[in-house]
C-alpha cells in the first residue's frame, strides 16, 4: 500500500486558498472540497441498516436520516414517483443481490444534501472494495443523437417482464427534469455484469436541463464514475476519485456543461480496457446515429485532473499510466481554464479524425496548463504530432506547458512568504492526508 504524494494532496485541500498565479482548475473563494468530500472512505463506519429497500417504488415516497436503508437487488423508482432523501441518509448497497438503484423516465429523484450533512450512498460491507454493489442510473426524457431511445435493460439480470419499459430512456424534452442530486457521494460502486461490462458511479441518460447535479462525488468506482448518455445538462463541483475506468465519458450527442471539477486518478488501480479522465464519443457505431440529430458537445471550464503517481516515469514505462483526455470522432469538446497533469500523453484524438481546419475547430484547448505530461496532443497511432503542436501552441490560445512540480506550479509564490504559510500546509497534511491508500 503506497503513501498518497504530500504534494498531490497539498494542491487539492489548499488549492482555492493559495492558488494565484493564473486562474486555471478549480477555483472557488473558499474551499468547496470541505465538509461533504471523504478522500478516505474506507474509515467511516455507518450503522447497521434498520430498512430495507427492494422491488419498485411506485408512489411518493422518502427516506429520513435517522434510518440506514439497505438496498436489495434492481430497484426502480416508477409511475412518476418521487424519491426524497433527506440530508445526511445513509444508502448502502447489498453486495450479494447486485444493488442498483434506478430513477425511471418520467420519476424523480430530489436527494438534496448539504455541505455538512451530505446524503451518501456506499457499500454494505464491512471490507469495501470497487465494484461491492451496482451504482445510480437516472433516465430521462431528453435527446439522444441515436435512432430511436435507448435502454439500460443489460445493466439488470433477472429481470421481471413488467420492468423492461421501465428500463428505457431518451425522448424530445430538452428541459426535462429529473430530479435534484445534490451534496451526494456514491462508493464503492461499478459492479460487474456478466456480459455486458460493468455499472457505473452515476449513470445520466436522456436527462434535460431542468435537472440540478451540484456537488457530486464518485469515489472507487469500478466503471465509469459519472456516464453520461444524451440530454442536456449542467455539472458543477463533480468529483471522481480513483476511478477504476472512466472519470467522465460523453456520448450519444449528450450537450453538457462542466464546471469547476475534479479527478483524481491512479495508476495502480486504472482498467486494461482503458481509462481516462474525460472521454468524449458522439457514438460507438456510426450505423445507429442519426446525424441529423446533435452530436456531442462537452463545455468543460476550471477542471483539473491529475495522475497521482510515485514515480510518473516509472509508471510511464511500464505502461501503467495513459492519456488524460479521449476526443472520438464527430464529437466536440470546447476545455477552457483547466489543467492537465502527469499522463502520458494529455491528450489523443481518435486516429478517425483528419487534422483539418474543421476538425481542430471542434476540439478547443484555451488558456490550459499542461503539467508534467510524456507529450501534449497526439492522434491515436501517430506519434508526428507538429501540425497539433503548431495549433495549440499558437500564443492565441494561451495554452501552458509546464514540467514543473505541482507545489511550485499551483501555489503562488508570494503565499510563501507569509508567515503562517507553513503551518498552514502541515496543518493541512496532517488533518487530510489518508495513512495509506486502497
Amino acid at each position: 500500500m503506497k503513501k498518497l504524494n504530500v504534494l498531490i494532496w497539498v494542491l487539492l485541500l489548499v488549492f482555492t486558498n493559495l492558488f494565484a498565479q493564473q486562474e486555471k482548475g478549480i477555483i472557488g473563494t473558499t474551499n468547496w472540497l470541505n465538509n461533504w468530500t471523504d478522500f478516505q472512505p474506507n474509515k467511516q463506519y455507518h450503522r447497521e441498516p434498520t430498512q430495507i429497500i427492494s422491488g419498485n417504488i411506485t408512489s411518493d415516497t422518502k427516506l429520513f436520516k435517522r434510518d440506514t436503508y439497505l438496498l436489495m437487488g434492481s430497484v426502480f423508482v416508477t409511475n412518476q414517483a418521487n424519491l426524497y432523501i433527506e440530508p445526511g441518509t445513509v444508502i448502502l448497497g447489498d453486495y450479494d443481490s447486485k444493488a442498483s438503484l434506478t430513477i425511471s423516465r418520467g420519476s424523480k429523484i430530489i436527494a438534496e444534501g448539504t455541505e455538512t450533512d451530505p446524503i451518501i450512498f456506499s457499500s454494505n460491507r464491512s471490507v469495501k472494495k470497487a465494484g461491492d454493489w451496482g451504482g445510480v442510473i437516472v433516465l430521462g426524457d431528453a435527446p439522444l443523437n441515436r435512432f430511436g431511445n435507448g435502454s439500460v435493460a443489460n445493466f439488470h439480470t433477472q429481470l421481471s417482464p413488467g420492468n423492461y419499459v421501465n428500463t428505457n430512456y431518451g425522448g424530445n424534452n430538452t428541459e426535462d427534469s429529473s430530479g435534484v442530486l445534490k451534496y451526494v457521494r456514491i462508493e464503492y460502486s461499478g459492479k460487474r455484469i456478466k456480459g455486458a461490462g460493468y455499472f457505473n458511479g452515476l449513470l445520466l441518460a436522456g436527462i434535460g436541463s431542468k435537472t440540478v447535479l451540484d456537488n457530486i462525488m464518485v469515489s472507487y468506482s469500478a466503471g465509469d464514475a459519472f456516464e453520461i448518455w444524451g440530454g442536456d445538462i449542467t455539472l458543477n463541483q463533480a468529483v471522481s476519485y480513483r476511478a477504476s475506468i472512466n472519470d467522465f465519458k460523453f456520448n450519444h450527442g449528450t450537450q453538457c456543461r462542466l464546471n469547476n471539477s475534479l479527478a483524481i486518478r491512479s495508476p495502480y488501480i486504472s482498467s486494461s480496457e482503458g481509462s481516462r479522465c474525460l472521454k468524449v464519443l458522439s457514438y460507438d457505431r456510426k450505423e445507429d446515429v442519426d446525424f441529423s440529430k446533435k452530436s456531442t458537445l462537452v463545455v468543460a471550464k476550471n477542471i483539473t485532473v491529475l495522475n497521482d503517481s510515485e514515480s510518473l516515469k516509472e509508471d510511464i514505462e511500464n505502461g501503467l499510466i495513459k492519456e488524460g483526455v479521449f476526443i472520438g470522432e464527430n464529437a466536440f469538446l470546447d476545455m477552457n481554464k483547466s489543467v492537465i497533469s502527469g499522463f502520458n500523453p494529455a491528450v489523443i484524438l481518435d486516429d478517425r479524425i483528419s487534422i483539418n481546419q474543421s476538425n481542430l475547430e471542434k476540439v478547443k484547448f484555451t488558456d490550459m496548463y499542461f503539467n508534467n505530461c510524456n507529450g501534449n496532443i497526439f492522434v491515436l497511432n501517430n506519434g508526428n504530432n507538429d501540425d497539433l503542436e503548431n495549433w495549440y501552441g499558437n500564443s492565441a490560445f494561451f495554452n501552458v506547458y509546464s514540467k514543473s512540480e505541482n507545489i511550485e506550479t499551483f501555489i503562488d509564490i508570494e503565499n510563501k512568504r507569509r508567515p503562517d504559510y507553513r503551518l498552514r500546509i502541515n496543518k493541512i497534511i496532517a488533518i487530510n492526508k489518508p495513512d495509506v491508500d486502497e
